[in-house]
Order: structure tokens, then sequence, then C-alpha cells
């Protein structure tokens, strides 16, 4: 990181600290900088300073306002992929997209082999390990570790009671029609530009066929010693 004011070099130092001195005076959560403080704070009374030019909606903070702008008004994608045509309204979003160029999953289960390229997935994967059953059917009150698996129950166990739409390309239920619309596109669409595998040169028009190819690689061994005969898969 490199900045030509002190302040923001200062600002950024900060990010690296587990010094939390800023302490909300409601809740007593504490944070690194006074701006996130103020951001929380916002919350607890309902403050939403960012208002839209273009339409009625505010929000806590500015990054939230510019989010909603690229979304909603602009249509701005700022963050380019230098290797693909991807682009993104998150810088968040691209990050996790560089990693399926760089195959890096760095975050990885401390009770198993199990690496993600997000949080988010990696956190869904250690309700494996404790036990926890957070989602519930409402029609019969059944628990299960995640929610994919709890609407696959739903359908399966109350059809009579949740519209089912079936894919046309593979055995996914779905279902809201407009959810099979967002699975059609995100999923089956023709991408002009091909999406390499991170393991192998194989490349591919469509996304579950790549992601269908990826499952030959899930216990492979890639990465070989050149001293012993040792491979692992990370």
């Amino acid at each position: 990181f490199t900045s030509l004011r002190i302040s923001s070099l200062n600002r950024h130092v900060k990010t690296h600290s587990d010094e939390k001195r800023h302490v909300c005076h409601l809740c007593l959560k504490a944070f690194r900088t006074a701006t996130l403080l103020h951001n929380h704070v916002n919350v607890h009374t309902g403050t939403r300073p960012h208002k839209c030019s273009d339409c009625d909606m505010a929000f806590v903070t500015s990054g939230e306002l510019s989010r909603h702008r690229r979304y909603k008004h602009t249509l701005e994608k700022p963050f380019k992929c230098s290797v693909c045509k991807y682009s993104s309204v998150e810088a968040s979003k691209m990050k996790r997209h560089i990693r399926s160029h760089t195959g890096e999953r760095p975050y990885a289960c401390d009770l198993c082999s199990y690496a993600s390229k997000d949080a988010y997935k990696l956190k869904r994967h250690m309700i494996t390990h404790s036990g926890e059953k957070p989602h519930e059917c409402y029609v019969c009150q059944a628990k299960f570790t995640q929610s994919g698996t709890m609407k696959i129950h739903m359908l399966q166990q109350h059809g009579e009671n949740v519209p089912k739409y079936q894919c046309p390309h593979c055995s996914t239920f779905i279902a809201r029609k407009s959810d099979l619309g967002v699975h059609l596109r995100n999923l089956h669409s023709y991408m002009a530009v091909p999406i390499k595998c991170s393991y192998c040169e194989a490349v591919f028009h469509e996304r579950y066929a790549l992601i269908q190819h990826k499952k030959i690689h899930r216990n492979e061994k890639r990465f070989k010693c050149d001293q012993c005969s040792y491979a692992c898969k990370q």
C-alpha cells in the first residue's frame, strides 16, 4: 500500500492492528477506527446519512450507497479481470473471481482437508463438523445443516405445498420460476469467452460443464515433491 497522504497511510496501518479502542456506548462492541464506530452507531439509531440522488433510498455508509448506485442506476462495473472479460460491481467479488484462475483456496478447514475460495463457503462447511442444523422446514420443522438440503427435502416431501421447476439441463429442482431463470443464466448460458479449468488445460463455454469437469480433480494430488514421492491435494 502506498499513499501521498500520511493520514491515509496511518488509516491503512490500523487495518493491520488488532487494537480496537473505539467502543460503542450502546452495546460495548469495539472497532479499530472512529469511522467504523460511527457507521455502527448509525445502525443502532437508524440514521442513514448517505442519500441516493436518483431515488428515495438512503444508506448507513458511503460504500453501501456506491454499491447501490452501481447495481440500480449506473450499472458500472469498475473492477475488471486482467485474465478474462469478467467485470464486477464490487472488489470483493473480483477477489473471489480471480481465485477461479489461480486455484487459490485461502479459507482452509482446520479439522479436515476442505478449503474454499470464500469465507462464506468455509463457514457453511464448518457446520458439518459442529452438527448444528440452522435451517428448519416450515412445514414439518425438520432441521438441516444446509439450506440446499432443506429445499430438496421440501420439494420431495411437501411437493404439493411448494411449486417445483426442474432445470431442463440438469437434475436441479428450484422452488420459484424466477430462480430457475437465474439458475439457467448463471450455469447453462453459452459464454462466448470460454472459462479455463484451474487444474488442467480444458476450457468450457458453460459454467455447469466446468463445475462437473472439476469433480474429476477432487481427489487428484497435483502438488508433487521433487525430492521424493510425496504428493498432496493442496
